[in-house]
C-alpha cells in the first residue's frame, strides 16, 4: 500500500454519537480517512486525506447540511497541505527486527539473520508504505502462510505493492515469479531495489501504471492469485478488473487477497466481488482491520 508525497488533510471535530454519519460522508473523497475520540472533551476529530487539492467548498456544503440534519452546530473544517514524508525510512529506523508467521521481517541497518527455517525479508529505507508492521501487511502475510499450507500458485499478482513486502514473501514463499504493481514511481523503484536486496531479481517484475490497464499486468494474466492491500473504495471499484483477471480453472480454486478496509466497509467490498462471481474463503480480522480472501 503506498501513500502519496504530497497529501491534503481535511481535519474537523464532531460531538460524540455522531461521527459515524461525518465520517461516511467524507469517505468518497478520501484516500484514508481515520478518526478518535477526545478524552478530554469527549468530541471526536475526523482526519481525512486526499492526494489532490479537496473540494473545499462543496465539502463544507454537505458537512453543514448533515449537521443541520442533526441538529447540531457546523463543525470548523481545515483543509491543510501536509508535508512530504519519507513514510518507509521512518518506519526502518523504529521498528526492531519483526516477525509474521514464518516471515521475519527488518531492515538493512539490521544484521541478525532468522534461524529455523523463517523467511527473511529485508526491507531497504525507501519512501514507499509497508514495513508489516501495519495490520493489512500483517493480515495478508498471515493468510499467505495459511493458502501455502494448501494450495500452489504459478502467477501471482501484488496490486498495490508499495514497498514490494508481500510481492517477495509471495515469491519465497512459491518460489514462483510476481509481477508488482503501483500507480507511483517511487513504490516501484524501491520495490525494485527490495527484490534485489533478497535475492528476487529474476522473479519480481514491477512497474508503474493504473491498475490492471499496464502492459506489464495485462500481458502475464491471468492469475492465480491477486494480492491486493489498498484501500477500500478503490478495491471496490477495481472488483470486476480483479475478476477478469484472475484465472478460470474449473478444477482448483484460484485466490484474492484483499486488505486496507476496516470492519465497516467489508460488507461492501465483500458485495463487490460476489457480484461478480467471487465467494468468500476467510475474513480475518486484526485491531479493527479486515483481510479478506475471495476466490473463484
Amino acid at each position: 500500500m503506498t501513500m502519496p508525497s504530497f497529501l491534503r488533510r481535511i481535519d474537523f471535530r464532531v460531538p460524540k454519537d455522531h461521527h459515524d454519519a461525518f465520517e461516511d460522508l467524507l469517505e468518497p473523497w478520501c484516500l484514508a480517512l481515520t478518526s478518535f475520540e477526545d478524552q478530554k472533551t469527549g468530541d471526536w476529530k475526523i482526519e481525512g486525506y486526499t492526494a489532490a487539492e479537496p473540494d473545499s467548498q462543496g465539502i463544507s456544503a454537505k458537512l453543514n447540511l448533515l449537521a443541520k440534519a442533526r441538529q447540531i452546530a457546523m463543525p470548523k473544517v481545515y483543509f491543510d497541505l501536509v508535508p512530504p514524508k519519507n513514510w518507509l525510512a521512518e518506519n526502518l529506523m523504529d521498528f526492531p527486527p519483526l516477525r509474521v508467521g514464518r516471515y521475519y521481517i527488518h531492515g538493512t541497518h539490521i544484521q541478525n539473520k532468522p534461524v529455523g527455517g523463517l523467511i527473511e525479508l529485508v526491507l531497504d529505507s525507501g519512501s514507499a508504505f509497508g514495513s508489516g508492521e501495519h495490520a493489512t501487511t500483517e493480515g495478508c502475510l498471515r493468510v499467505m502462510e495459511a493458502l501455502a499450507r494448501r494450495y500452489r500458485f504459478n502467477r501471482i499478482l501484488d496490486m498495490g505493492c508499495g514497498s514490494g513486502i508481500l510481492a517477495m514473501a509471495a515469491a519465497k514463499t512459491w518460489a514462483r515469479p510476481v509481477i508488482a504493481s503501483d500507480i507511483d514511481d517511487e513504490a516501484t523503484r524501491v520495490t525494485i531495489e527490495n527484490a534485489r536486496q533478497n535475492g528476487l531479481k529474476k522473479l519480481i517484475r514491477a512497474t508503474a501504471g493504473d491498475g490492471y490497464a499496464s502492459n506489464l499486468v495485462r500481458h502475464n494474466g491471468p492469475y492465480d492469485l491477486i494480492v491486493c492491500n489498498i484501500l477500500a473504495n478503490p478495491l471496490v471499484s477495481m472488483a470486476g478488473d480483479l475478476y477478469r483477471n484472475l484465472r478460470r480453472n474449473p478444477k482448483r480454486r484460484q485466490f484474492a487477497i484483499l486488505s486496507g478496509l476496516l470492519e465497516r466497509d467489508a460488507n461492501r467490498v465483500i458485495a463487490a466481488h460476489r457480484a461478480r462471481g467471487l465467494r468468500l474463503y476467510r475474513k480475518l480480522v486484526i485491531n479493527g482491520w479486515v483481510i479478506l480472501v475471495m476466490f473463484r
